[in-house]
């Protein structure tokens, strides 16, 4: 079985050769720490959006009102970027003292690489703070039983759809991947797209694949191929998801040429009206339709995707996980970091974040402002809350270089050039040469 340095570990997920010596070796935050209140607090956020940016400016600008010796410096990235940025501070050593993580193995080579404070005396599940989130959100960050993560809000997949087309065409909410390919089929004839997708961020298909695979496999299996140690990639669900996603693609979407396709440019088509759905994140579910869009938030209607009748696996399962933020351990001021985090998931902090124009559902309890919030987001949560379990990103949760070769042999499948067999045969060979 291959073995890693802390070091490697990071470079594997962030494509480099090597990385420079680390600032710091990890740290326990300390729940008795006096926080002083001065010096300089740098963020790196998720919130590049231009929907999103304003929450952490506000959140910062607060705090700074607050303790006035304070400075905050934010970096913010979009779901894209981010990942490019984080690659380049890592090779730089240079993390900023709080920093957005994904759950999974992209949070598990910060903590292998001794980058993030372990954060179980303030977060963990029996302290004050750790009881105020919902127990699966805390739990998600968790590696080798301790708590790395702080969870800012909670997500998950949902195809989002046009109720004025879908009431045009009298079409009813598919229950079956079969009957989601005969409604394609009848918008398509009428001269609408069917669904708006773009896998030029080919992280974009590979989260539709993710829910057919837990529809498919069973979940003790996926879990199990996760870990290149006992990773099989044997079972036919791997195929039988692929191959639905073929039909998919070939009756609800432009073909092989959503690979050129923008996700951004997929989400405006739908709000432009141009496509009766568009399979995306709860927290997108305000950016797509709006007031001011063609297709307004009345218009909006969701509903989960429907897995085939003969899948072989959990029919209740939903692709989501929550997101949140990490501490970096050679921050020179670990307790104030902590402290501008729990000051950002107050509760009343948290239903600015639920509310519109951010709607992000927070995964701190009370934090959902049922009045306030979008209704779809509200009903989404009651959904998540529902699900049997939820089976995070394959780009995040897989070893990075078996997410690595998801990402591109997807992709290829997409455009064509690769078989369902081709690509699991590839993501097998790759799990292999990780532990031999």
């Amino acid at each position: 079985m291959e073995v890693f340095s802390k070091t490697t570990a990071l470079a594997l997920i962030f494509g480099c050769a090597s990385l420079p010596p680390m600032a710091a070796q990890a740290e326990m935050a300390d729940p008795n720490a006096t926080v002083e209140y001065s010096g300089e607090l740098s963020i790196l956020t998720k919130f590049g959006m231009q929907r999103l940016q304003p929450y952490f400016i506000e959140m910062a600008k607060k705090y700074e009102a607050l303790h006035p010796d304070v400075s905050i410096s934010l970096i913010q990235e979009d779901d894209d970027s981010v990942k490019g940025k984080t690659k380049t501070l890592v090779a730089s050593n240079s993390l900023p003292d709080i920093f957005f993580s994904w759950t999974g193995t992209w949070g598990g080579n910060f903590v292998r690489g001794d980058r993030a404070v372990d954060l179980s005396p303030v977060i963990g599940p029996d302290t004050d703070w750790g009881k105020t989130f919902a127990p699966a959100a805390v739990s998600a960050f968790m590696y080798n039983d301790k708590y790395y993560g702080i969870p800012l809000y909670l997500d998950a997949k949902f195809m989002g759809y046009s109720k004025p087309i879908f009431d045009e065409l009298g079409i009813d909410v598919p229950k079956s991947h079969a009957e989601l390919i005969e409604a394609c089929k009848t918008i398509d004839a009428a001269g609408y797209l069917p669904v708006s997708f773009g896998n030029k961020e080919p992280w974009a298909g590979l989260h539709y694949l993710g829910q057919l695979l837990a529809y498919n496999v069973p979940q003790t299996v996926l879990e199990a191929d996760y870990d290149p140690a006992t990773a099989t990639f044997d079972d036919p669900g791997y195929v039988a998801a692929l191959n639905q996603f073929r039909e998919f693609q070939d009756a609800c979407t432009i073909g092989a040429d959503v690979n050129a396709i923008s996700y951004k440019t997929a989400i405006q088509q739908f709000s432009d009206g141009v496509s009766a759905m568009y399979y995306q994140e709860i927290i997108e579910f305000d950016s797509s339709a709006k007031p001011t869009t063609k297709l307004t938030p009345d218009d909006f209607g969701f509903f989960v995707l429907p897995p085939a009748e003969d899948a072989a696996g959990d029919h209740m399962a939903l692709e989501g996980a929550p997101e949140g933020y990490m501490i970096s351990s050679a921050s020179e001021n670990i307790p104030l970091a902590i402290d501008f985090m729990k000051f950002v998931t107050k509760p009343e902090n948290a239903r600015i974040l639920s509310a519109p124009p951010f709607g992000q559902p927070p995964a701190v309890q009370g934090g959902a402002d049922s009045e306030n919030m979008n209704p779809s987001v509200v009903e989404g949560l009651d959904d998540i809350a529902e699900a049997s379990y939820l089976i995070q990103w394959l780009d995040t949760v897989n070893h990075p270089r078996v997410a690595s070769e998801w990402l591109s042999s997807f992709q290829a499948f997409v455009g064509g050039t690769k078989s369902a067999e081709d690509v699991v045969a590839d993501v097998r060979t790759t799990a292999h040469s990780i532990r031999n």
